[in-house]
């Protein structure tokens, strides 16, 4: 049995005639990628209240509903199929929505707010398939140093964690390291060591959280492609 006979999405895949078996799972890939489906619908042009409304009857019809049943394994992302599955249930949406309208009901305008809540024109933006990779990137990263910063507090080394965690996905310059070595009464270059140590940790946590959503090497080897693309960093 390979690693990717375990994983999250593949004990989805095999589980679809049993729904009990695959929940835990499908669950857990839900709740940590969340953001980058509320990333796509705000970038759809929903405003923030609607789109969360939208996000959450999502993961319950996804859940629900079994949209899993639907995946094909020869197509092994789980991010190319949540994607594909949330453009599907947004076009429905719009589709409910509009035939309200003509009843009388609310019709959703189709602009983005900014964050003071003025409207702006969805083409000023990135696309909401940006929007959406950018997002992604990010939830895997920080699950990966959720669980970086939970091995190192149970190693007695939380305080240590906590002053280097922004030197693990930016390069520090040296000025950033003097300021860190004085804090921790650290040596510059046991520092760095520690850096690097931590440094390699997170990118073996960042593959795992993605191998979690692939059926195998080659799917998270283009993964992790795309994830240092989204990113314009090598953490990965």
């Amino acid at each position: 049995m390979t690693r990717f006979d375990t994983t999250h999405w593949s004990i989805v895949l095999r589980a679809r005639g049993d729904p009990s078996q695959a929940r835990t799972a499908l669950e857990a890939l839900c709740r940590t990628y969340r953001p980058p489906v509320l990333a796509y619908i705000r970038g759809r042009g929903y405003t923030p209240d609607v789109a969360e409304d939208l996000a959450q009857s999502f993961f319950t019809r996804f859940l629900e509903h079994a949209y899993h049943a639907d995946a094909d394994p020869a197509r092994g992302k789980f991010r190319a199929f949540l994607l594909t599955a949330l453009k599907r249930f947004l076009i429905n949406s719009d589709m409910e929505n509009h035939a309200i309208k003509r009843g009388g009901g609310v019709h959703f305008d189709l602009l983005m707010s900014d964050s003071s809540g003025g409207a702006i024109t969805a083409g000023v933006h990135a696309s909401p398939e940006y929007e959406f990779e950018r997002s992604w990137a990010v939830a895997v990263l920080d699950s990966a140093l959720a669980k970086l910063r939970a091995e190192a507090e149970r190693a007695g080394k939380g305080a240590l964690f906590e002053q280097l965690q922004e030197f693990l996905t930016e390069r520090p310059d040296e000025e950033d390291y003097a300021r860190a070595a004085a804090a921790l009464n650290l040596r510059r270059n046991t520092l760095a060591v520690a850096v690097h140590r931590m440094r390699h940790r997170l990118r073996e946590l960042v593959r795992a959280e993605l191998a979690q959503t692939t059926l195998d090497r080659d799917d998270l080897e283009a993964e992790l492609r795309g994830l240092r693309a989204a990113l314009g960093h090598a953490v990965a």
